[in-house]
This record gives structure tokens, sequence and C-alpha cells, in this order.
């Protein structure tokens, strides 16, 4: 894969999907040397591309990432981490599966509000928790709505296959955030896992 590519899987991952002029301003390159990036990337099975039309001229190609594009970005040890849960269910239960991920949980938080225990204002909190969050390889931005909200993104689920499998990870990850920014509240907006091409949360301060 060369470096235009890569920078072009990363712009659709993080920013989702974009017309081949939108890449372009993006790289600093010509539209047909993003077509020439597109096309290669298509043929691979990495891209999907929709026609719009912009109001003149030829239809413009939309592109976003297909299930293999996505696959591109590291998904910790995947099979790997699948079938060890699937030996925790069938050796332990339902119960032990839990208490697993309830210790995960706990040394998550431990380091988490470490972390966070010298900031009071939530914006330094919240900016914390992302780097740490982005640290983690989940792609985390931040950012105010405008009406006095912010919105927690995480572009990236390093661990996707294992919350497939089991989705008691996403509740702990949801529980988490609530401890580590409370009393703010938070919500989730958006869900890998319900076909969102990311995860965000709605954060209203108290």
């Amino acid at each position: 894969m060369t470096a235009p590519a890569d920078a072009i899987l990363l712009r659709l991952k993080t920013g989702g999907p974009a017309s081949t002029a939108e890449l372009a301003a993006h790289l600093g390159v010509t539209r047909q040397a993003v077509r020439l990036q597109t096309d290669k990337l298509a043929a691979q099975g990495l891209l999907a591309g929709e026609q719009a039309r912009g109001g003149v001229g030829r239809p413009g190609a939309v592109w976003n990432l297909t299930a293999a594009g996505h696959a591109r970005f590291p998904d910790a040890h995947a099979q790997v981490t699948v079938e060890l849960l699937e030996a925790v269910r069938e050796e332990f239960g339902p119960a032990g599966l839990d208490r697993l991920i309830r210790r995960r949980e706990d040394a998550s938080r431990n380091l988490y509000m470490a972390a966070l225990a010298a900031d009071a204002d939530l914006e330094a909190r919240l900016d914390r928790l992302t780097r740490l969050r982005a640290a983690e390889g989940y792609m985390a931005e931040w950012s105010s709505a405008g009406d006095g909200t912010y919105v927690l993104v995480e572009n990236h689920c390093p661990i996707c296959a294992a919350a497939t499998a089991c989705q008691g990870f996403c509740r702990s990850e949801l529980t988490l955030f609530r401890e580590a920014l409370a009393p703010a509240t938070v919500d989730r907006i958006d869900h890998i896992l319900q076909g969102a091409r990311r995860c965000a949360y709605l954060v209203t301060p108290p």
C-alpha cells in the first residue's frame, strides 16, 4: 500500500464518505491523482463509490470504506480473542465471562480515574480521556457541539471482533465514560455494531 492510498483510507476512516474533489483538497493533489488511487483501492475491494451529481459537469464519485477497507485498520488479535471468549463462555458460563469483562473494566477505571484526578474542568477531563482512548487505538477525538454539549468520537474499534462476540464490552465502555466524566451525562448516539461508521457519545454538562 502506498502513502497516498493509506492517506485516503485514513481520511475516509476518520472523516466518513468524501468525494474525489474533497479527497484531492485534503491531500493537496489533483483529482486525477486521487482517481488513480481510488480506482486501485476500489479494484482491491477496499472502497465503494456512489455517483453523486453536483449540479454541473459529470457525476463525481463519493467514496466510502467497504468492510474490507475497515478491516485494514487493526483489530487486536481478532480471531484469537473471539476464540478465547467462546472458550471462557463454554468453560465458565455467562457469569464467568461477565467477571472477565468486569476485571477489564476495573483495570481501565483505575487507569482513567488516576489520569483524570487532577482535572476538575469537564473539557480538561474529556480531553485527557480522549487522549487515553486514542493511545489505546480508538482514533478518538472530541468536539464542542456548539450548544454547550460535547461529542466524543471513536473512529475505530480495536476490539471490534471481541465486542461483536460479546456486547458486554460496549456496555462496560459506556459505564466507564459515565463514571469518568460524572456528573456530566454521557449517551451513546452512534454505534459501530449497529451499522454506524464510528461510535459517538454525547456529553452533556450537569
